[in-house]
């Protein structure tokens, strides 16, 4: 199967700490590549990453508290001094706009030698905001202070697999392989009708990745994600801060595990830590009592969906 994988450039939350870098993630999708959030220092942990930044095309801002977005006008300086000339698409709450055309006028007057082109998501509602011919991008509504959204990254379905060896018994040319993967049988010169599913083997299963970004524990939430491969989704306190992580509209480690639970979730990513854990061992281990397949994210990790 072609890469599907998550790399995690920043896992820290609003608050100062020397350990992580604010929220920033790379989403790797069949050779495209995608941003989710761009904190401070976005593009120096590019460079440290193997992310080429040409191949980033589309950005997803999930809010607009800073720790989430002040890095996005930094690295857009940094495409026009690389050279870009490929259109940078930003999808973001409909307030960043204004923000960004600001920056964008005062900064460089609008001459950074390629189009920034910005996309308003709705986060109240689940949407599809980016299709291609291999995945879709929706939203998530979150529960947090300002309106925020997560993402949704789902694979479209994917082909089935060639027998190689049918295809030498019966000696059917490389011209009738697509045909084959888009479910037609093949006639032999003889006349002979070979079933498809002769031919093929049943494809692999397309694969999915939610991105749950600052939030307030939602009961219901695991119903827009059911059966995902993988979740993200913050763990900014544990359960010793539970009053302070529903004041504060976000969650505890241990409710992400409920979610990713009651979601049927392959696997749970926990990150956007508070400063004030110099150890997130305890935030795991809170995570693992309820979703034993809980995993702490920091800076450089890479993983399969």
């Amino acid at each position: 199967m072609e890469p599907f994988k998550i790399h995690i450039l920043g896992c820290g939350s609003a608050l100062p700490t020397t350990r992580h870098y604010s929220s920033m993630q790379v989403v790797e999708c069949r050779g495209k590549l995608f941003m989710i959030d761009c904190g401070e220092g976005a593009q120096l942990q590019i460079r440290r990453s193997s992310i080429s930044f040409e191949r980033l095309g589309h950005i997803f801002i999930s809010h607009i508290h800073g720790d989430h977005c002040f890095g996005l006008i930094g690295l857009i300086s940094t495409f026009g001094l690389l050279g870009r000339n490929a259109t940078l698409h930003i999808h973001a709450p409909m307030a960043l706009e204004t923000i960004l055309k600001a920056q964008l006028q005062l900064f460089f007057n609008y001459d950074i030698g390629y189009q920034v082109e910005f996309h308003p998501i709705d986060t109240n509602v689940q949407k599809v905001i980016y299709e291609d011919h291999s995945l879709t991008v929706e939203t998530i509504p979150l529960d947090h202070r300002m309106p925020c959204a997560g993402f949704l990254f789902r694979e479209k379905a994917l082909q089935p697999h060639i027998r190689r060896d049918m295809i030498d018994m019966y000696g059917i040319p490389v011209s009738q392989i697509n045909n084959i993967k888009a479910g037609q049988d093949y006639t032999l010169p003889d006349g002979t009708v070979i079933a498809n599913e002769r031919l093929v083997t049943p494809p692999d299963k397309p694969r999915s990745y939610a991105y749950c970004s600052d939030t307030r524990y939602m009961p219901q939430l695991h119903e827009m994600i059911q059966d995902v491969n993988t979740l993200y989704h913050e763990s900014t306190y544990a359960q010793d801060k539970l009053e302070g992580a529903a004041k504060y509209y976000h969650s505890t480690a241990q409710q992400a595990a409920m979610v990713a639970r009651d979601a049927n979730a392959g696997k749970l990513l926990l990150g956007h830590y508070s400063a004030r854990y110099a150890d997130e061992t305890v935030l795991l281990n809170e995570a693992k009592e309820v979703f034993p397949n809980s995993y702490l994210t920091n800076e450089m990790d890479v993983f399969d969906v």
